[in-house]
């Protein structure tokens, strides 16, 4: 890629936005109100905005290497306390994709050097789920099946947070886990039992 050709099309997306709003970029640097926090992978063909259909404003981002959310990790700690608390989301998404890197690098015995400690939280759902995983004897849908698994484990995770345990309590927020398929674009809704998992977390990691 031209690096210069992005900032030709900056120009033109601006042209284009000032055409239909001639305050849009005014509006925009007043603040920000989003209803979603969504947490996703940081591949490249995943698209966050482009793929939900929201624009600018509508959506809190955050991304990394397969969709983590280890307590361990200060970035994604410190977006759902920022998202949760101080801009008050709603809705939490969890979003992986099918045929994802980093779990499919997961499932390999490979020293992946300063990715080791990365992968091993996603061996650890594998480890965890490891009965059932086992009992798929097609490799690509034992990937597929991890992909899902992942994401859930890391709705767990969300779920664990202070930020998010201390915000049920005043309004309505509801986390999400979803899955990107990327041979078809459809988001898959894995339909997470968001209240039940609450109350079972409740009785080991309840914050009063």
């Amino acid at each position: 890629m031209n690096i210069q050709q992005i900032f030709e099309n900056n120009t033109d997306w601006v042209k284009q936005k000032l055409s239909l709003d001639s305050d849009y970029f005014d509006q925009l640097s007043k603040g920000q109100s989003p209803e979603i926090l969504y947490i996703g992978c940081s591949d490249s063909r995943v698209t966050a905005e482009e793929m939900m259909g929201v624009g600018p404003g509508e959506a809190f981002i955050h991304r990394n290497i397969a969709n983590m959310v280890p307590n361990t990790d200060l970035s994604s700690m410190s977006v759902i306390e920022y998202a949760v608390t101080h801009l008050k989301v709603n809705h939490v998404v969890v979003c992986g994709h099918y045929y994802c890197g980093g779990v499919k690098a997961a499932m390999q015995s490979a020293d992946l050097g300063i990715l080791n400690p990365w992968l091993r939280n996603i061996r650890d759902v594998y480890r965890l789920h490891a009965p059932e995983l086992n009992g798929i004897k097609d490799e690509e849908e034992r990937y597929k099946r991890l992909v899902e698994l992942n994401v859930q484990e890391q709705c767990i995770n969300v779920i664990k947070t202070a930020a998010v345990q201390k915000a049920y309590k005043d309004r309505p927020l509801t986390v999400h886990g979803w899955i990107f398929d990327i041979k078809t674009g459809k988001i898959i809704d894995l339909q997470i039992e968001f209240d039940k998992i609450l109350s079972e977390i409740q009785e080991i990691y309840r914050l009063d």
